[in-house]
């Protein structure tokens, strides 16, 4: 029975971040439309901070959902590739993040319930990310000659996914912080 409970909750996991990731896609495409470079590669990526958060929380269910979503967020046509670049795309969506959490927890000291983690290390990981993130997908992109790869898309991807990371994160610290005040507490959870 322990089995089917851990099983029900990767399970659940995969849809929600899944689910919350394409909402982050398709919320930044409707309004960051105007400042994408290239397919792809836009100058603000809010979904990049929700790919991270994911990651950081969900670990390996979290990876999987974003895959899921990827794949699911270019089969309906977002990126009109053939089925081996949109795969590597999505493999590279959830492994970035999955990545940056490990280079993190083990490179940094960050516990893996993530209850040390520093605004510092927390910035880190929003650079480690977008490295990764922003190199990979180039590399693919290169590799599978899609228009969109280049060294100045991975400047444009680069600074998107990190500005996009640092905005998600500056909106969840003042979520916090309000509910902390409306709450009168000095810890959210007590």
């Amino acid at each position: 029975m322990p089995y089917l409970k851990a099983s029900g909750q990767f399970l659940f996991e995969i849809i929600i971040s899944a689910a919350l990731y394409m909402a982050f896609f398709y919320f930044n495409q409707a309004i960051t439309a105007p400042l994408e470079q290239a397919k792809g590669v836009n100058w603000i990526f809010l979904p990049a901070g929700i790919r991270i958060f994911i990651t950081l929380i969900l670990d390996y269910s979290g990876a999987i959902g974003l895959v899921i979503a990827s794949l699911f967020i270019n089969y309906i046509g977002f990126f009109k590739a053939d089925l081996i670049s949109t795969i590597g795309i999505a493999v590279i969506c959830g492994l970035a993040p999955l990545l940056g959490r490990h280079f993190v927890i083990h490179n940094l000291k960050v516990r893996a319930d993530l209850s040390n983690i520093s605004m510092k290390q927390l910035l880190i990981i929003i650079i480690a990310y977008s490295l990764l993130s922003s190199g990979l997908h180039q590399l693919w992109f290169v590799a599978r000659d899609l228009d969109s790869g280049s060294w100045n898309h991975f400047i444009a991807m680069f600074c998107g996914d990190v500005a996009g990371s640092i905005l998600f994160v500056a909106v969840i610290k003042y979520g916090i912080d309000l509910v902390k005040g409306r709450l009168g507490r000095d810890n959210l959870i007590e």
